[in-house]
Formats: structure tokens, sequence, C-alpha cells
């Protein structure tokens, strides 16, 4: 594998099995990533007693449960005599350091606890792989509530419906207002300007991973490289997965009770994580897509995507966003590129679901022709 594909790419390919469901309907947990831990007791492992002498109150463990949903942390909820936790863990075998960063995840969500941005708690992270599982891993609060993956989010009433996104503007104002010196996290991620950076490196990585040059995607890259914004000198934390299926949301309000899924998150500027989320509105609905292209949104009570960015502004005090288009075909862009990545690695027999890969492969000619009507626009 090329150099600048090694050590980096690992990582991205591993967190898109996860990202790409914006544009992809949820799949089985076996499809998200091969591996067998459903079966391993992790009470003969010593994990309850380990967890009982690291956690106050832990009490001991009697159930094992593996989320059923696509991360590419693997995630289990433990049932134990006193409450019921959350673990995340790297996936077993031999990994690249930077891979699977749980101990960026712990650190950004433990920073994160006396902020306005609904987290879980975090009771224990084990940083090393000197453990009963014998990889890093943490341990989190479980909390009771409910996911919605349909962005129509059809099982709830219009007024509840814009509650939700009214929720999920002001949890993304609040996280970009955050002031990452005073929590903590001003070393977490690189300075500089981030899109002529994120641009530069995503070219580099699409041009590496294509089969053939594609005249639409190299007018995309042409209008972002002669568009690129001034630095602004706007640095933020940045979720990096922004979406409805990332939060968990209160059982009787349209209130979040926490923001999960921190694997992409750095600092960066906040309005990559605004145009990423604005994907949706413009991605299709049908087609095993995941967007609110197509729908009534007005009728379902679920902003337009005017409405939703004027919001954020009015909540983070900023004026209108100049030249939003060019984050919009950023978005689609670096999302193209990635998938085309992914693709690749189905290609040299890397993917650890081919046909899942041939689904994305359909995917990337829609979101680059989606950024190249943008520039029309």
């Amino acid at each position: 594998m090329p150099a600048l594909l090694n050590c980096q790419w690992y990582r991205i390919f591993f967190v898109t099995l996860a990202q790409i469901s914006l544009v992809l309907k949820p799949i089985d947990s076996h499809v998200a990533f091969m591996e067998n831990m459903e079966s391993i007791e992790f009470k003969k492992l010593g994990l309850g007693s380990y967890l009982k002498k690291n956690i106050d109150s832990f009490g001991d463990l009697k159930t094992v449960e593996k989320f059923g949903t696509g991360q590419s942390n693997p995630t289990y909820k433990l049932e134990t005599s006193r409450s019921t936790y959350v673990l995340r863990a790297k996936p077993p075998g031999e990994l690249l350091k930077s891979a699977h960063a749980v101990d960026r995840e712990y650190r950004v969500i433990q920073a994160l606890k006396n902020t306005p941005v609904a987290v879980p708690k975090v009771f224990f992270l084990s940083d090393t792989d000197e453990n009963p599982l014998g990889r890093m891993f943490y341990i989190m609060e479980h909390l009771e509530g409910r996911i919605f993956w349909d962005p129509s989010v059809p099982e709830v009433s219009k007024k509840t419906r814009s509650g939700l996104y009214n929720a999920m503007c002001k949890i993304l104002a609040d996280l970009h207002s955050v002031d990452i010196e005073k929590i903590g996290l001003s070393d977490f991620g690189k300075p500089g300007n981030y899109f002529a950076r994120q641009t530069d490196r995503w070219v580099k990585q699409y041009r590496i991973a294509r089969l053939k040059e594609d005249i639409v995607m190299e007018k995309v890259i042409t209008f972002l490289e002669n568009n690129l914004p001034l630095d602004d000198e706007q640095i933020s934390l940045v979720h990096g997965d922004y979406r409805l299926d990332n939060m968990i949301f209160d059982n009787n309000h349209p209130k979040i009770i926490g923001l999960l899924d921190w694997e992409l998150s750095t600092l960066g500027h906040p309005l990559a994580d605004l145009a990423y989320q604005c994907m949706q509105w413009r991605l299709p609905y049908q087609s095993g897509m995941r967007g609110l292209n197509g729908l009534n949104r007005t009728e379902l009570g679920i902003p337009l995507e005017e409405e939703y960015v004027d919001k954020y502004c009015e909540i983070r005090g900023i004026s209108k966003i100049d030249n939003w288009n060019f984050y919009l075909v950023f978005s689609f862009f670096r999302l193209a590129a990635i998938l085309e990545g992914v693709v690749m690695r189905a290609r040299e027999g890397n993917a650890s679901n081919p046909e899942r890969a041939k689904k994305m492969s359909v995917a990337i000619p829609v979101l680059i022709n989606m950024a190249a009507q943008l520039i029309k626009d």
C-alpha cells in the first residue's frame, strides 16, 4: 500500500464503516466489522473482577451483549448486579498505533462533561493492552433513551420532529462554542487552515484510490482549490460525524441526552461539521440513500436547510455564512474520496464486506454530481 495510505488511511477506513451510514441504510452488525467477539465469555477472561477493582460500586458482572450497529470500535452493554454500563474497545488483532484511538474518544467525552454538550459519563479507561481483553477500552454510562435511524423520523409527531431538529441544531452550535482551552483540548488537533489541509489530503488520497480520471471530479477539485476560503482562524472541537443516529434522545421529550461516536473528533473548522450534516438535506431519501431530498419537509415539521443554518448562526451569534456552497461541495467531495478508498480496498481484496463496497461505488457518482451541481448554482 502506498505510504500516503498507510497509518492515516487505516484509521480513516475503519471509522468510515460507521460514517457511510449517512448515505447508505444501516447494515447488520456482522457486516460492519468481521469478528467473533459475540462468542467470547467475558467473565471467563476475568473482566468482571478487573472492573470491580477499578470502578466504584461496579457490582458483579452478569451479562455482556454486543450492540448490533456498525461501529468500527466494538461496543458492548454490560449488566451488573448494581447498574448498566457500556464498554467500547479497540477491535482484536494487530492494529496500527493510531488506529481505533478509543483513548481520544474517552478524553473528549470526559472533557465535555461540564459543558452544554450532552455526553455520557465516563468511568474508566484501560489505556494499555495489559488487561483481561488484551486491548484498550473504556467504560461509560449506559443511557436509556431513543435513537432514530430514519431522518424523516416517522415514529414521532410533527411537533416532536421539529423539536428533535431544533435540539440537534442547538447541540451542534453549543459544541462549536465550547472553549477548547478551558476544557483542556487545545492540543487535540493541528493548527492552520483546516480546509486547505483537508482538501490537499483528500485530493491526494482520491487520486491514489481511483481507477481512472473522472472529468467531473476533477472540475470539483479545481473549484475547491481555486475557492479555498481565507483562514479566518476559527478553531473549534468538531465531531466529524454529526448526524441524527449518533444521538440518544430522551424517551419523552425532544431533548438530546447523549452525543455519541467521537471517533472522528478533532480540532477543525466548525462549518465542516455543519456542512457535513446539511448534506442530508440534499441526499435523496429513496434509492438506498438516507437523505431528506424528495420529502415534504415543511409538512413533516423538519426545517429547510436554510432555516437550519440560520438557526445555527443565531445560536452561535455569528453572521450569515459567505460562500456556503463551498463548504457543501467540500463535504460531498470528501465523502466521495473516502468511499473511493474503501472501494479500492475491495478491489485489492482487503474489504471486510465486498458486497457493501459495491453499493458504495454506486454512491460515489451521486456525491460527485451533487458537488458539481452546487458549483453551477
